[in-house]
């Protein structure tokens, strides 16, 4: 079924709507909250948070919009909201998510998918070795355990290799954001 079919049912409450939607997109809005979250269990609940609100919102959607650009703006708003609450300034400094504004429109979808190609861009970047553990771990939402068992490194690598291909992509969009 065609998403813009998808998000005609969900206007309608239609509940096999949402979990086809939900599940679709669930482990990219996870993935993109574990770029800016240390806690597993805060970005699993980011990606519920991110969910209710599609289903809370749902009313006001139109069919014609990018789903996937409104999942990261919301997930976004989430995560930025969480943090401002905690009044963390140093958070502000770290991210995109704090340059840009909390209302939804055209421009911001834009913004969206311009960042999201720019991870992209970083990811690609990154050693090819870091990248292929970066990917099983966010893309493919594989363990640590899983990776190490799969590419014959200890889980420790596993772990380094991740946190050394979040650093740099936490460097790179701090440099983006200095620039926006």
């Amino acid at each position: 079924m065609e998403e813009n079919e998808l998000i005609l049912l969900l206007k309608q409450s239609n509940q096999e709507a949402f979990t086809t939607l939900y599940k679709k997109y669930w482990k990219q809005v996870y993935n993109f909250s574990r770029l800016y979250l240390t806690s597993q269990s805060v970005a699993e609940e980011v990606v519920q948070e991110v969910f209710i609100k599609v289903w809370e919102s749902r009313d006001f959607m139109r069919e014609e919009d990018n789903f996937k650009g409104l999942l990261f703006i919301i997930t976004r708003n989430l995560i930025f909201n969480m943090h401002r609450k905690n009044l963390n300034e140093d958070f502000y400094k770290m991210t995109v998510l704090s340059a840009m504004e909390n209302s939804y429109d055209i421009e911001e979808e834009i913004d969206a998918k311009n960042l999201s190609e720019y991870i992209d861009l970083l990811i690609a970047d990154l050693p090819p070795r870091r990248r292929e553990i970066f990917n099983l771990s966010r893309k493919e939402n594989k363990s640590y355990k899983e990776i190490s068992q799969l590419l014959g490194v200890s889980e420790k690598t596993v772990e380094n290799q991740i946190g050394e291909a979040l650093k740099f992509l936490r460097k790179n969009l701090i440099l983006l954001s200095l620039f926006l």
